[in-house]
């Protein structure tokens, strides 16, 4: 049979804008259809936008510090609009980049949705029908609200973006890191930060002893942060809104954002028609080539909610395209994956942390906790963390966690170390670069905890 594109991609963020270049460049016939903005989330909606909202956050504490080294600083208040216009025009420039590397590389482009007619046919939402021998889709996810009276007066994450002014006060749903990074960026840029959390302690799922550091730093940061407290309702009060939360309060805010979890883009492709397994949250199931029941078509990204991050989704396009373009069947490693959550302080994490690490051998652990030079002498009462879990038996470093101003330019380098297995002695043997945060790592010798 004869096929219009050896791969047509569903989707055009990181991961499908990847994994159709690098098909292109091979030489196959490849073509790609995005129904909204190039780039995806990440950059248009995601990472991009919300580190430099993080940046743009941080100079406050930053002036307050270089008044404190001795320099005289005048600066007025944060100017929103000056701020929105160039995030804008970046993200613009961005969306270009991407296009143009599409365009460069041979693949044909479709600004339309698709949906899937049959296992090698591609129909897009403005007629036409395309057939191609492999289908992969990279549709993401988003942003989901709560089932609760009132909650569509509420924003999420894609929204924050878009704010034609900053809130004096808002309220924040959730406890995971989309919501725990915008309390400390907004609280940054001057808006009075509420968040609320139904769980005993923020980002669920990471080291204990590096949530609760970053807990602390956030409520000292001026976060009034509520655990164990979630919204029962909202409604329109004048300019804003009111809430009715599970603590017995009523309070009015001008915004309320729910950070509330996310659902993989897979309504309406035509997949369950197919034979496309679907899981509990809307998930596409595929296999360890990312491959789903249907041979033909596959799947990569946060639309199958394995690890939901932008470099794990291009390293699955990469895989993708070495499995069926390249002859090299390549499964997905999905181990030892560095990250970094842009909270104030940052966290940076590899490996396990102490509580499941414990629960799966006997354990070595190595903490240190302390005020770092630069906003001690400024001042601060900011404290930091460094910390290695060792395992008792082979000695390896089984996880890394560091919560600290720049943690995520931290791990990217200890996270080589880890994916290597080192050793708590290879840790030892290296000689530390003084005076700086990350020399802990190399200078703690003696366990906190064994078990």
């Amino acid at each position: 049979m004869t096929f219009d594109y050896d791969l047509f991609v569903i989707g055009g963020g990181s991961g499908g804008v990847r994994a159709a270049r690098v098909a292109a460049a091979g030489g196959a016939r490849v073509a790609l259809a995005e129904q909204d903005r190039y780039g995806g989330t990440c950059v248009i909606r995601g990472c991009v936008p919300k580190k430099l909202m993080v940046f743009a956050s941080e100079y406050a504490n930053d002036m307050k510090d270089a008044q404190a080294y001795g320099w005289t600083v005048h600066a007025g208040g944060f100017d929103w609009d000056r701020f929105h216009g160039k995030l804008t025009d970046e993200l613009d420039r961005l969306e270009g980049v991407y296009r143009n590397l599409l365009k460069n590389s041979g693949v044909d482009s479709f600004d339309a949705r698709a949906r899937l007619s049959d296992a090698h046919t591609v129909t897009l939402s403005t007629g036409e029908s395309y057939s191609a021998k492999h289908i992969l889709i990279a549709t993401g996810g988003r942003p989901v609200r709560p089932d609760l009276p009132g909650a569509e007066h509420g924003i999420v994450s894609d929204d924050i973006f878009h704010l034609p002014k900053l809130p004096k006060s808002i309220l924040i749903i959730g406890g995971g890191y989309i919501a725990c990074e915008f309390a400390g960026v907004l609280n940054g840029l001057g808006v009075e930060v509420t968040q609320y959390y139904r769980g005993a302690q923020i980002l669920r799922g990471f080291d204990d002893e590096a949530r609760g550091l970053v807990a602390e730093e956030m409520i000292q940061g001026g976060i009034s942060l509520h655990l164990g407290t979630n919204i029962l309702s909202m409604e329109k009060d004048g300019a804003g809104y009111r809430v009715k939360s599970t603590n017995g309060t009523e309070k009015v805010f001008d915004q309320v954002f729910f950070a509330t979890g996310r659902r993989p883009n897979s309504d309406d492709l035509g997949l369950e028609d197919l034979g496309v397994e679907l899981g509990r949250g809307g998930q596409i199931v595929v296999n360890e080539y990312s491959q789903t029941a249907v041979p033909s078509i596959y799947a990569i990204g946060d639309v199958t909610d394995r690890v939901n991050l932008t470099p794990v989704a291009i390293r699955e396009g990469m895989a993708f395209v070495e499995t069926v373009f390249n002859g090299n069947p390549t499964p997905v490693d999905h181990d030892l994956i560095p990250t970094a959550i842009f909270t104030q302080p940052e966290i940076g994490t590899v490996g396990l942390s102490e509580e499941d690490a414990r629960a799966q051998e006997p354990i070595e652990v190595y903490c240190t906790s302390f005020k770092p030079m630069r906003q001690a002498f400024a001042g601060r009462v900011n404290r930091v963390m460094m910390k290695l879990v060792v395992s008792q038996e082979t000695r390896k470093v089984l996880g890394c966690h560091i919560v600290a101003p720049g943690a995520g330019e931290m791990i990217q380098m200890a996270g080589i170390a880890v994916k290597m297995g080192a050793t708590k002695e290879d840790f030892d043997r290296t000689c530390a670069v003084h005076p700086t945060m990350a020399e802990e790592l190399v200078t703690m010798k003696t366990p906190v905890r064994t078990g």
